[in-house]
């Protein structure tokens, strides 16, 4: 097959080169396209055959959900069953935005794109292009991030085309994506309003909205199945071992330690460092990636995927990350991490 490329000034393009990736979709193709959190990879989310080809393409698990992407309000109502206000409420501070919200679903979404259950996510991206896709289209779609199955989700469209090249119609390339994490993921179907994946949106933010919001037990208890869309399987993965480095302080004693325990573990392995400036300043012997200023968590989620990638590429055997606090975007930062490394640490 082959895919045709479409490259975009996200601040300054004409809608109509939209028109092509918009007839792709309706034509039952696919389209990679990118958003404020992760590319995207969209198919008619009311078509089961184009929906069939999402999980062709990824090598994705049938059996894990998919998100179905809206550019307007009106969408939702031909999608869920009557929502309340406090749903209402949420939409109204944070769509359009990195939130996706699980609604008690219609007949008419397929049981492809929920996995079977009564409940769809859906949400609104912030992304100009996104929107302005869907919206030429005139469908839902259905998109999770746009590469192969447990691989680092995409930031930026050179790893969508080095993933799906030759397996789908269309890839639009939209500039890196801001975010660089997949959306919070926040159930709203039940009794107790539960987020299943943190993401863009904090917790935190999310209490001010919503005083008696919970986490998924999944997210702290790692022997749990996680209900959330994309979170079923091992996710994340560089061909590279990952460990997450967990630590007190880094005095040069502590240094010391570090680089003779990883010595004797990890014996003629290529060892990589990852996590802040000020962090991999300290392993400049090795091969290291900056994610940004430790105090920056946004600045230090907008580079995870792309680093995670990037060691595959310099033949990075064993990556050591840097852990973050467990706060604010600190908590989707270590949810991605922890996914990556299967949970594995080095205590100094």
């Amino acid at each position: 097959m082959e895919t045709k490329i479409i490259r975009i000034d996200k601040d300054n393009y004409f809608n109509k080169i939209l028109n092509y990736p918009a007839k792709v979709l309706n034509e039952g193709g696919l389209v990679a396209f990118p958003t404020e959190t992760v590319y995207g990879l969209g198919a008619n989310a009311l078509d089961e055959d184009a929906l069939l080809k999402i999980f062709e393409a990824k090598g994705r698990p049938a059996d894990n959900p998919l998100i179905v992407h809206i550019a307007n309000i009106d969408e939702l109502d031909v999608l869920v069953e009557e929502y309340g206000l406090l749903e209402k409420k949420v939409i109204s501070k944070f769509w359009p935005g990195p939130l996706t919200i699980i609604f008690k679903k219609k007949d008419i979404v397929p049981d492809i794109v929920t996995a079977g259950l009564d409940t769809v996510a859906i949400r609104m991206p912030s992304s100009k292009i996104a929107r302005k896709l869907i919206e030429l289209a005139n469908i839902p779609l259905a998109a999770p991030s746009a590469n192969l199955s447990g691989k680092p989700s995409p930031t930026v469209v050179d790893h969508v085309i080095e993933d799906l090249t030759g397996k789908i119609e269309c890839i639009i390339d939209g500039g890196n994506c801001e975010v660089g994490l997949e959306s919070t993921v926040l159930d709203l179907s039940g009794e107790i309003p539960t987020v299943l994946r943190p993401g863009g949106v904090t917790y935190e933010k999310l209490l001010e909205v919503i005083p008696n919001v919970i986490f998924d037990e999944a997210l702290i208890n790692k022997d749990m199945t996680p209900k959330s869309p994309g979170m079923k399987y091992v996710h994340y993965s560089p061909e590279a071992e990952v460990y997450i480095l967990e630590y007190d302080e880094l005095n040069s004693q502590k240094i010391f330690e570090i680089n003779s325990l990883i010595k004797e573990k990890f014996i003629n392995k290529k060892i990589g460092f990852m996590g802040s400036r000020q962090f991999v300043n300290k392993f400049n012997k090795n091969f290291t990636i900056s994610l940004g200023n430790k105090e920056d968590l946004n600045e230090i989620a907008s580079n995870l995927f792309n680093a995670l990638r990037k060691f595959d590429e310099h033949d990075v055997e064993v990556v050591i990350s840097e852990s973050f606090k467990n706060e604010g975007m600190g908590v989707a930062i270590m949810n991605r991490l922890n996914k990556s490394a299967g949970y594995k640490t080095i205590k100094i």
